[in-house]
């Protein structure tokens, strides 16, 4: 599987990548080590894994790659969880981010089941 560019869910992370990026530019500048780096760090690394478990050499390491990069999902929730209680996130955005993130890990879920490892 080292067609990783075809798979939906890693264009849906290089989506889901880009608006991070988009938004956190708008973060205050005392976050630039703090949240923003985070959030930017933990959006790459979704896409990130996908493209390298797809290049491993088998569905083993495929699944596990999908589960590092499932847990960046995750950390990347908290994230812009924490963003919206600061209020350096609107509501409309943080909708958004949420419903797209949430999206994205279905997906990768389903993708997971459907390498049948366990």
């Amino acid at each position: 599987m080292h067609r990783y560019k075809e798979l939906h869910v890693w264009q849906k992370a290089i989506d889901l990548a880009v608006e991070v990026y988009r938004i956190t530019e708008k973060l205050p500048a005392e976050e630039k080590y703090g949240l923003i780096s985070q959030m930017n760090k933990s959006a790459v690394s979704i896409p990130s894994n996908i493209a390298e478990g797809a290049g491993r050499n088998g569905k083993k390491e495929f699944d596990n790659f999908l589960g590092i990069a499932l847990g960046s999902s995750f950390e990347l929730d908290t994230q812009i969880f924490i963003s919206n209680r600061l209020d350096y996130i609107n509501d409309q955005d943080f909708q958004h981010l949420e419903s797209e993130l949430e999206h994205l890990q279905n997906m990768i879920v389903k993708l997971k089941k459907s390498l049948n490892i366990h």
